[in-house]
């Protein structure tokens, strides 16, 4: 990997102290081109010991959240707690242009390290503080996990699709509400930089992932001025109607539709199911012109559907997607890893990327560029870094400071 220099965060520098909360901002951040410093704890950082582990073993140089989340970062260790690694802390922020942090509100400021305190080092500098309910408010102090976050964010909620009575349940496995967060830190990040270079002036981003996920439901509102609901979808029909279907392989997403969208549900669907000979002369003519959901029985969905879930198991999920396309019906398999692993369209647009990991012997395969920027596309730069990878170099060759004073910070847990 080689350093991305037309990237268009090249020219800044980022000081990344997030744990789990704010570590997507900075991964984000590096692969847009930007000098992005990961400040571990001597020993290394919590996160490393997220699994799964590189062929399951057990290590904090081999856990694959950490490389995922960390790409295209330098790394070093610190304690800021130190009045020595404080001062260390300073002197790099004096060269920085943002910090990323997502400790609890207060702490910065108790270490002197606020914006206030930041800004004196650093005119221009830019503060991003990723936490779970912002620097102000009652809930302020709170902690709070992933599955907090969607609670209180109403994602939750809205996680019930087959029924309203059922509970909700949990979103996601890794931390989906952490990387709307970060991805939002991004923009608040891209504002503030673009509001500096007009005005000379830094500011304070302070991200709420409870605000994050708020907007998560909102769309139903906007669209349709409507609240949506646990289940709504199901709770607004009589009838119990299936939307993801077994196949031979796997799943598709499809459903019955009547009225004018049956041309691109229902009728090229039953007119295939019937070339193979799957489809009653009942549902051959079916009146899909008057068909409604909200006017038939349950014993006419599940006729027809007895019938459709016999024809998809005996097609691969390849086969339904290629009959799909052809008789022009809006049905499409549901992917699983090894599917997009080998999805012709991803690997057109070149999205895997192939990163060396020298340690390792081997190359990995990542999640490449989210957006194809014609002059300044997000790169992967290099691999995330090893514990204290690049002290010497940051520390040495940046700052100035002698391999003897280097080994006595060493020795004193400052690195």
């Amino acid at each position: 990997m080689t350093e991305n220099v037309d990237g268009m965060l090249s020219p800044y520098r980022v000081l990344d102290l997030t744990d789990e909360k704010g570590i997507f901002c900075g991964k984000l951040m590096g692969d847009m081109g930007a000098d992005v410093i990961k400040i571990e704890t001597p020993g290394g950082d919590s996160a490393r010991n997220i699994g799964p582990f590189y062929h399951d073993e057990v290590d904090p140089e081999k856990s694959l959240y950490w490389f995922a989340m960390n790409t295209s970062k330098r790394g070093i260790t610190l304690d800021i707690e130190k009045p020595e690694g404080l001062d260390l802390f300073k002197r790099l922020a004096r060269t920085a242009d943002l910090v990323v942090e997502s400790f609890p509100p207060g702490y910065m400021d108790r270490l002197g390290l606020g914006y206030a305190d930041l800004e004196k080092l650093n005119p221009g500098i830019i503060l991003v503080s990723i936490t779970p309910f912002g620097q102000t408010g009652p809930y302020k102090d709170f902690k709070g996990s992933d599955i907090v976050m969607w609670a209180v964010g109403a994602g939750a909620n809205m996680r019930s699709f087959d029924s309203p009575d059922r509970p909700p349940f949990r979103v996601s496995h890794h931390p989906q509400t952490y990387f709307h967060a970060g991805t939002e830190a991004v923009v608040g990040a891209l504002v503030a930089l673009n509001y500096r270079g007009t005005s000379g002036e830094g500011q304070h981003v302070d991200v709420s992932i409870q605000e994050c996920v708020n907007w998560h439901p909102c769309g139903d509102w906007d669209l349709n001025r409507r609240m949506p609901k646990r289940g709504q979808f199901q709770a607004m029909m009589p009838v119990n109607v299936t939307h993801i279907w077994p196949c031979k392989d796997g799943h598709v997403m499809w459903r019955y539709t009547g009225g004018p969208m049956a041309k691109r549900h229902s009728i090229p669907l039953v007119n295939w199911m019937a070339e193979e000979g799957m489809a009653d002369d009942w549902l051959k003519n079916f009146d899909w012109e008057n068909f409604s959901h909200f006017e038939t029985t349950q014993e006419t969905i599940d006729r027809m559907e007895k019938q459709t879930i016999d024809f998809f198991m005996t097609h691969t999920k390849i086969e339904l997607m290629e009959g799909a396309i052809k008789y022009r019906i809006m049905l499409y398999p549901i992917s699983a890893a090894n599917d997009l692993l080998e999805s012709p369209q991803l690997a057109a647009r070149g999205f895997w990327t192939e990163v060396e990991h020298p340690e390792l012997g081997t190359t990995i395969t990542y999640p490449g560029k989210w957006a194809n920027n014609s002059e300044t596309p997000p790169v992967i730069s290099r691999r995330a870094p090893l514990i204290g990878e690049h002290n010497q170099e940051v520390y040495e060759e940046e700052l100035g400071i002698s391999v003897e004073s280097l080994q006595e910070l060493k020795q004193a847990g400052v690195i």
